[in-house]
């Protein structure tokens, strides 16, 4: 039987994840990549989506990060998120409102000289993620 690692999910505000778990997977900068136990040591940024681990129970767990860094260790993950909820945490309705509110301002050409545009595609993405989390998986 293999050996769990650890997996550590940290915001600035608070620890989200600190579990055993038998594989974490995660969003990569450059593509999703995965960590077994004994991993070859590696630090990347990560990219707005969700990280699926397999707890010591053998039960898909999933959370939602926007974007940080993550690194791997023979026998852990430690994710440093700039925000980060649990998959049963997130809220579809607020998700959706979310949504349609950046897809407002971008449509909105009035609006494009006086909203920073990155901010709003971003707002778009992590609520199109929330979305895809929720609906992706049962």
């Amino acid at each position: 039987m293999a050996q769990n690692i650890k997996i550590e999910v940290v915001t600035p505000e608070k620890a989200v994840v600190s579990e055993d778990a038998q594989i974490v997977m995660a969003p990569g900068i450059l593509g999703e990549f995965g960590v077994l136990s004994g991993h070859t040591p590696f630090l990347t940024t990560l990219k707005v989506g969700a990280v699926k681990f397999v707890d010591a129970q053998g039960t898909d767990r999933y959370v939602f990060v926007s974007g940080g860094f993550a690194e791997a260790l023979p026998d852990r993950v430690t994710i440093l998120a700039e925000s980060a909820e649990r998959r049963r945490d997130i809220d579809l309705e607020r998700a959706k409102a979310a949504l349609e509110r950046a897809e407002k301002r971008l449509a909105d050409d009035r609006a494009k000289a006086e909203i920073d545009y990155l901010r709003a595609r971003l707002a778009l993405e992590r609520a199109l993620q929330r979305i895809r989390m929720l609906s992706n998986v049962q």
